[in-house]
């Protein structure tokens, strides 16, 4: 039986929907929301009514954004030689987040999983192949996830861009600096000793 009523119920329940959010956090975020001062709380529903009908994808790498671009596609200074591929805006966020990379990216908007009913036509691929066609990269880095549905994906667009001439690399994986060998599991031992490097 719901214990809630009316708006507060609705309220809950559409919490509730969203990943990682079970019933009773739904009802604390609920109750969070009637706490706070009413501006506060409109301000949240006007972020997402804004997020909704402002937020695309890139014409250019599918990233999100407000405009026909991304903010890093606008940047004139990006390495536009070297493209970085990986599955979610948010992976890309990340990348950003080490400083590191310079050059541009792809957001496949998903990875290929038979299991899941999604095949490489509902993600951005052919776009990507298009743009690797009429581009002039030297290198392609595969930035997909270390999953088996990830390097299926990769290897998927490896071979689709195996035709081109551009180099085609992917992060490297295995053990992190100031972890233990002993609580490294197998897949990591394993990519470690594969991604070795010379001294």
């Amino acid at each position: 039986m719901n214990k809630h009523a009316g708006a507060v119920a609705e309220l809950v329940e559409q919490l509730g929907r969203l990943p990682g959010v079970g019933r009773k956090s739904a009802e604390r975020l609920a109750f969070h929301l009637l706490r706070v001062s009413e501006t506060e709380a409109l301000a949240l529903a006007e972020s997402i009514r804004r997020v909704r009908q402002d937020v695309r994808y890139c014409a250019t790498c599918f990233n999100l954004a407000e405009s026909e671009t991304c903010a890093i596609c606008a940047l004139p200074d990006r390495d536009a030689t070297r493209l970085c591929i990986v599955e979610q805006p948010r992976d890309l966020m990340s990348l950003e987040q080490a400083g590191i990379f310079k050059g541009v990216y792809h957001v496949l908007l998903g990875r290929i999983a038979p299991l899941d009913g999604i095949g490489p036509d509902q993600l951005t691929i052919d776009d990507l192949v298009e743009r690797v066609r009429v581009g002039n990269f030297v290198e392609i880095i595969m930035a997909t996830n270390p999953t088996v549905e990830g390097d299926g994906t990769s290897l998927y667009i490896s071979n689709l861009l195996s035709e081109f001439p551009v180099e085609i690399t992917r992060l490297a994986r295995g053990i992190t600096a100031g972890s233990v060998l002993e609580y490294a599991n197998r897949e990591m031992i394993a990519d470690a000793l594969t991604g070795r490097q010379k001294l």
